[in-house]
């Protein structure tokens, strides 16, 4: 999950210690991805768990800066506060600190101008149990993550009607509340995470975008509840007793004018 993008709120939990490199991508735990294109192959994503390279992401506008970049290529620091209505001293600012932290780097200059473009496509962010504040710094990148992406999803609601129908009763909002194991979730995790692998290339290559293609957005959010004791005590009397949103089940809302 603020890879950015990766996206979440967890508490630190007691887990065996085990040796990996820091910056594996198969690393699983609170995390985002942040920004890139869709179904961006691991291999070319910029993954990290250095709390201080996650700290360097944790700024609204430098967030903002990588979705320029994702979206319209290389672009200056003067294109960028066009874009931002930000100064340009303070595009500048923020693209230099995103370069020093490995996320962008100079593209192929123009004259005088200096363009930046992003390094690799996507970004993961995974917390390290062995790094001392990578936790913190990964929470941190997913609550302004999700403040991000829940101003986006409001913005989308007050312009839906603008939509035409059959794009609306194909958009959704889906909560679901089950009872799972860590592996289990974990595989939910990787399933998520692939689910919008059948899109990959087309962001680059218009080409490759279907007649009627638009833009669309997807974002998800999974995670164990911290406050229920996941194997209660069948003796204790508390054992059936349940919350009312303890089923199992899948709530979609609607959002279109048909459903």
């Amino acid at each position: 999950m603020p890879d950015h993008e990766h996206p979440v709120e967890h508490q630190p939990t007691a887990r065996p210690s085990r040796q990996h490199k820091p910056d594996e991508p198969w690393d699983r735990g609170p995390g985002s991805s942040v920004g890139g294109a869709p179904g961006a192959e691991p291999a070319r994503q910029v993954v990290t768990s250095d709390p201080a390279r996650i700290r360097a992401l944790t700024h609204p506008l430098r967030l903002q800066l990588l979705d320029l970049l994702d979206d319209h290529g290389p672009s200056t620091a003067t294109q960028c506060a066009a874009l931002t209505g930000e100064s340009v001293a303070s595009c500048s600012f923020h693209l230099r600190t995103l370069a020093r932290h490995g996320f962008i780097e100079p593209a192929e200059r123009t004259g005088r101008e200096k363009p930046w473009q992003v390094v690799g496509h996507g970004r993961r962010t995974l917390w390290d149990q062995e790094a001392p504040g990578s936790l913190r710094a990964v929470t941190e990148l997913a609550r302004i993550t999700l403040d991000r992406q829940a101003a986006r999803t409001a913005d989308w609601l007050d312009r839906a009607s603008a939509l035409p129908p059959e794009w609306l009763d194909a958009s959704t909002m889906t909560v679901s509340t089950f009872w799972a194991t860590a592996d289990e979730m974990a595989q939910l995790t990787s399933e998520i995470e692939a689910l919008t692998a059948r899109f990959a290339g087309r962001s680059d290559d218009p080409t490759l975008r279907p007649e009627g293609a638009r833009s669309a957005h997807f974002w998800a959010v999974a995670y164990g509840e911290p406050d229920l004791d996941p194997v209660p005590d069948e003796a204790s009397p508390a054992h059936d007793r349940r919350r009312p949103d303890d089923e199992p089940r899948d709530r979609p809302h609607p959002v279109g004018p048909r459903r």
